[in-house]
């Protein structure tokens, strides 16, 4: 019997180690919205509650539904996306204005300033409403004034932007290496819900990890669920002082690019159609595109040398 007993608890130590493993792989290897896919509604063979906490997803996420957006209101968002981009310094009444007397659109500012809040940038500042924080989340101290940053992952950051697609409208997060400016990592979700933004941290980690992390104080990256994964990495954590958009200039930057460069001449049609192209841009922003400021050298080249 004490054999039998024996031979179960190694059983039982295989059947757990296997199941970590594959749980590990599966996180990692799959986005949110892939592993949103693998859940069984019907919870015929596991709680819907279990399932989602082995593929680390947040269970509201499973029931929402896109809603429909009229082609008005999506050309009016579309539009502010623009000007806010050329002019991350614009609030919402100097958006009104440029939309009335330079794009010759009438519409008034209480409208902008509602579509500013559903597309996730907050009026006044050029910055997400994600840079509201909780008021229980701790709020970090900004560590790069005066900071010399001169060789890769002494610095990374992380923000969220708006992608305009025909029918809708996506989030963007990415991670960037301010010193090569290589993007480490990022993905697109339909809606702002924290998931795709542990993903995608976890996932740049898998590459190397920073000194520093660098983010906005938005309620996503003053969560105690996004800064413990980096402290667990043994990164030191950052935080913008509010309102300043430019204390996370290079992200902005890289916003900036890839929607002038690929977003608004693509004018993708469908998310699937935003994903591919967005995949294609950055890795040729990554591995071909030349760098001004890096002498014209590739973000892929400068941060392979760390």
């Amino acid at each position: 019997h004490e054999s039998e007993i024996n031979d179960l608890y190694a059983q039982i130590g295989k059947l757990t180690t296997q199941n970590e493993w594959l749980k590990k792989n599966l996180v990692s290897e799959l986005n949110v919205a892939q592993r949103r896919l693998l859940v069984d509604m019907n919870g015929s063979t596991l709680p819907i509650s279990t399932q989602v906490r082995l593929l680390e997803l947040n269970r509201s996420g499973l029931y929402y539904q896109p809603i429909p957006h009229s082609t008005e209101d999506l050309h009016i968002k579309q539009m502010i996306d623009k000007i806010y981009t050329r002019y991350p310094m614009y609030g919402y009444r100097r958006i009104c204005w440029y939309m009335n007397e330079i794009e010759h659109y009438v519409i008034n500012h209480k409208a902008v300033l509602r579509h500013m809040k559903e597309m996730g940038i907050q009026a006044i500042y050029p910055r997400q409403n994600t840079s509201r924080p909780e008021p229980a989340n701790k709020i970090y101290p900004y560590l790069l004034r005066g900071l010399k940053i001169d060789h890769p992952d002494q610095v990374w950051s992380i923000d969220i932007t708006y992608i305009p697609v025909k029918t809708n409208w996506l989030y963007l997060v990415a991670i960037i290496d301010w010193y090569s400016r290589f993007v480490l990592h990022w993905q697109l979700s339909d809606t702002m819900e924290i998931d795709f933004v542990l993903d995608t941290s976890r996932k740049a980690l898998n590459v190397s990890s920073p000194e520093i992390m660098n983010s906005d104080q938005g309620s996503h990256f003053t969560s105690p669920k996004f800064t413990q994964i980096f402290l667990d990495a043994g990164s030191k954590i950052s935080m913008d002082h509010r309102g300043r958009a430019y204390d996370n200039i290079f992200i902005e930057r890289l916003w900036r690019t890839i929607k002038y460069e690929d977003i608004y001449p693509k004018a993708y049609e469908t998310p699937k159609e935003a994903r591919i192209g967005i995949h294609n841009y950055i890795k040729f922003y990554n591995h071909e595109r030349p760098h001004s400021r890096l002498k014209y050298r590739t973000p892929e080249e400068i941060y392979r040398d760390r």
